[in-house]
């Protein structure tokens, strides 16, 4: 079935097809959030309100994009929401507390798995995922969607709303700043 007439089945609230979507692009809204959040749990729960906020807000899609690209889309707006609580979060904690509070996302470099790093590969992937943390939430986006989920310029100026010119201009502040942040973090431990 393509995606015209998913959506059609989907719009007529075909639980089949639902099931279909569901199946279809679990693994991809999963990875996605992983990417983003680096938290397992948060990126399972984010997952599920993706599907449930396209089930619920199904008349509201336009369909100028692919069922493809209008989730992911939910995904990284569900994702950046995410990330901005934890700042707020971070940022009252910080206000109302004599010393300074631990940034729980650093906190969890060391730990978080991504499923695609090797074992011999943690500490350096620990180190990379912490570097990406560091960027602007719209660089850290378009860096991670085509880093880590292989995304073309085209598709991820759809997911984005934005030209594929600023797409490449947040791929390569990007860039540029995990480079300040890598040499930076390897000046630190003498590692160069």
């Amino acid at each position: 079935m393509n995606e015209k007439e998913l959506f059609e089945r989907l719009i007529q609230r075909d639980d089949s097809a639902f099931r279909i979507l569901v199946e279809g692009w679990k693994d991809r809204i999963y990875n996605t959030a992983l990417g983003l959040v680096q938290d397992e749990e948060d990126a399972a729960d984010i997952a599920q309100e993706v599907f449930v906020s396209a089930w619920l807000g199904l008349n509201s899609y336009r369909g100028d994009a692919g069922i493809t690209t209008w989730l992911y889309r939910i995904t990284v707006n569900k994702c950046m929401d995410l990330l901005r609580k934890r700042k707020r979060k971070l940022l009252w904690s910080k206000l109302f507390h004599s010393g300074r509070e631990e940034d729980p996302e650093e906190n969890n470099a060391l730990e978080f798995h991504h499923p695609g790093v090797l074992l011999e590969k943690k500490q350096e992937a620990a180190i990379l995922l912490t570097a990406i943390r560091q960027l602007p939430g719209n660089q850290r986006i378009a860096f991670s969607l085509q880093k880590i989920e292989g995304l073309s310029q085209q598709e991820i100026s759809a997911i984005m709303e934005i030209s594929e010119g600023a797409v490449e201009s947040l791929l390569q502040r990007a860039k540029t700043n995990l480079k300040k942040y890598l040499n930076s973090y390897l000046k630190q431990n003498n590692q160069l």
